[in-house]
């Protein structure tokens, strides 16, 4: 098909195959999954079932037992155990009582028309958001909040400010005109499609820079940067000269890039086995952060203002920052400190600026006050050459027991949690892990994937004594899922890049995708009602955030293409409406994206009623646990609706056809035209 896009033409096809064979009028065209219980799917015959996870040799008293059963996210073993052949219990279930056809509207509810008033999980009609909502950010657009800021002066405004009440949204946000299935990876890294993020300020303000350029109907990256014109390669190069420890993809695996544009440096670090989260403000150059995200690359919306970032401490192996423009020293260095709290022991702070190489008094002040600032942290300069001066962080605790009294800054109170976020405010005191050794230690990756992260002894779970026994059950568990998911459910490697692992737990599913060697990216978030894993995630090289789901995330719409959700809902379901954050997974879910949502009956027959009023198509699957287990997969799908409206479009032509020349020489002719 000639002159089509491959979407275009496998639209075209089923068109035909619609109106040759009178197909269903709604257009609920084939979809990838197959239904449950069908010849293709999961529990056939021809595919090995799932297995449990297996808690080998736990140590239960004196005796040594092999012990199968369910993990449960926050890392407890769950004693309810069902076993084989046994039935759904009643209990929950005969309490569900859904209409799946039952459709009202906002004012049906006593609420106005976009309101949030009284939502229930039951089916809504929602209606589309205006065209300029299409980019919007709940948190991050709340003009009524930002104007009764008392004052601006720090990034106030940047910051998260969540509509409330009838405020929240209660629409579906929709794709710009002419939105296309976007190129996919590798070569999105190169080159969008300009009417998936049509802005050109960035091409006005930084095109000279090498940043970004427009070519026909694409923008096109060429991988240069302000600091780095001649391409992100060359600078990696320059930095790994200057530092040969740095050794990228073993020694540093994660990385932080503060004030990214549009993520080349994160971009070009992947293919050297580093993976970086790029984080930017919505500023004034607010479509950063959307470029990275259409380009395939880890990103999402963050400052550095008056909160901590929502990032564990001893996160980063590397953090960069190249001309972002950020007043390290302010507020006796409050955010460089804030640098310091994510940042590793032994880990690098890399700074690329002006006042690095430039010898004007305004510059030369500014990296006075920024090498005592770092000296007096604790940090030594370990390199600096033409315009990047690169940080250590201390290895051990021997510099900081060996300060004068009254030094500036203080030590935190070591009472204070260094890896509470939320909503947490900045403090200008050098921040101390919890469990603090002589001398930390981080294994090289790959070998960190795997092995038990020390910090993993510190959680607060059921397993005191066992707590790597149930880390080894848990990996071993989700190697089996993923290999599952990948074998079972028809989902298209190349067509998925950018993933979210809405409950992440110690991020199993990130890793058994690595494991797999499947090129997808995964953001672990760890919802804050549960138990705070993401320090263990960070630990094996995996990147996440802390979030509460009561809440909008922090993202543009249209951003993953899949969703992967475990026991989320019924975690959330008495702290907040599980309708809200179905429309949440919709705004940030692209066109055609996938939802997997592993829950109960009960529940994922709830979540399915809410999921087909956001007009995803669904299935509802059995898991590995067999027909009478008492977890489901609900498998969804979102619409692509531009195309589903070019096939209408095309059907009601050619049924006008049909009736002018006949049915039989139309369809000759069909398909002369569709062959």
């Amino acid at each position: 098909m000639e002159g089509f896009s491959r979407e275009q033409a496998s639209v075209k096809r089923v068109l035909l195959l619609y109106l040759l064979f009178s197909w269903s009028s709604k257009g609920d065209f084939a979809s990838l999954l197959p239904a449950s219980g069908g010849s293709n799917s999961p529990n056939s015959s021809n595919l090995t079932p799932y297995r449990r996870a297996e808690l080998s040799q736990l140590s239960w008293s004196a005796a040594h037992v092999v012990y199968l059963g369910f993990l449960k996210e926050d890392g407890c073993l769950d004693s309810n155990l069902i076993a084989e052949g046994e039935e759904v219990g009643s209990e929950d279930d005969e309490n569900v009582s859904i209409d799946a056809n039952n459709e009202k509207t906002w004012q049906e509810y006593g609420g106005e028309k976009g309101s949030a008033e009284s939502l229930k999980p039951e089916g809504y009609n929602f209606d589309t958001c205006p065209p300029e909502m299409r980019d919007y950010i709940p948190c991050l657009d709340n003009v009524a909040a930002i104007k009764s800021l008392q004052s601006t002066a720090k990034g106030e405004k940047w910051e998260r400010h969540c509509p409330q009440g009838k405020s929240r949204l209660c629409c579906l946000i929709p794709a710009p005109k002419g939105y296309k299935s976007p190129i996919r990876w590798p070569k999105s890294r190169d080159e969008v499609w300009y009417n998936n993020v049509p802005h050109t300020r960035l091409v006005a303000d930084k095109g000279g820079q090498n940043w970004i350029a427009i070519a026909k109907d694409k923008f096109k990256f060429p991988g240069g940067g302000t600091q780095f014109a001649h391409g992100a390669d060359q600078y990696l190069d320059q930095m790994s000269q200057m530092l040969p420890d740095l050794k990228f993809g073993t020694h540093v695996r994660v990385a932080l890039d503060i004030g990214c544009g549009v993520a080349s440096w994160g971009a070009y670090l992947l293919a050297r086995g580093v993976l970086t989260l790029s984080i930017a403000p919505k500023d004034v150059h607010e479509n950063q952060i959307q470029f990275a995200l259409e380009r395939g690359i880890p990103a999402m919306i963050a400052v550095l203002a008056t909160h901590r970032l929502l990032y564990p401490s001893q996160a980063f192996d590397l953090i960069h920052c190249s001309r972002c423009r950020i007043e390290w020293t302010r507020d006796d260095g409050v955010l460089l400190l804030e640098v310091d709290r994510v940042l590793k022991a032994g880990g690098y702070f890399a700074w690329a600026a002006q006042p690095v190489y430039k010898h004007e008094e305004s510059n030369q002040r500014t990296w006075l006050d920024m090498e005592d600032l770092a000296t007096r942290m604790c940090w030594k300069l370990v390199a600096k050459q033409g315009y990047i001066a690169i940080w250590q962080k201390p290895i051990d605790k021997s510099c900081y027991s060996n300060r004068l009294p009254g030094a500036l800054p203080t030590l935190c109170d070591i009472n204070e949690d260094p890896d509470s976020v939320w909503y947490v405010t900045l403090k200008a005191c050098i921040t101390l892990p919890r469990n603090n050794p002589d001398k930390f230690f981080w294994l090289d990756y790959p070998a960190r994937l795997d092995n038990p992260p020390v910090r993993l002894q510190s959680l607060h779970i059921d397993a005191i004594a066992s707590k790597n026994e149930v880390f080894e059950a848990d990996r071993r568990y989700w190697i089996e899922i993923v290999q599952g998911y990948l074998r079972g459910l028809s989902l298209k490697i190349e067509d998925i890049r950018n993933v979210m692992d809405m409950r992440a737990c110690y991020g199993g599913f990130a890793a058994a995708l690595a494991d797999q060697k499947v090129d997808w990216w995964v953001m672990n978030v760890v919802p804050i009602s549960g138990i705070n894993t993401l320090p263990i995630i960070y630990d094996r090289g995996l990147i996440g955030v802390a979030h509460d789901w009561c809440e909008p995330f922090d993202t543009y719409p249209r951003t993953y293409d899949l969703l992967h959700v475990h026991g989320l809902f019924t975690l959330e379901q008495d702290r907040c409406n599980i309708a809200h954050i179905i429309l949440e997974m919709d705004r940030i879910l692209r066109p055609g994206g996938w939802v997997l949502i592993r829950e109960s009956m009960a529940m994922a027959l709830s979540v399915e009623v809410l999921a087909k009023s956001v007009r995803w198509k669904t299935h509802l699957l059995d898991t590995e646990n067999g027909p009478f287990g008492k977890d489901k997969l609900l498998s969804c799908q979102k619409e692509i609706k531009d195309l589903y409206e070019e096939c209408m479009a095309w059907a009601q032509l050619l049924v006008f056809l049909v009736g002018l020349v006949g049915h039989h020489q139309t369809s000759a002719k069909a398909f002369a035209i569709f062959a």
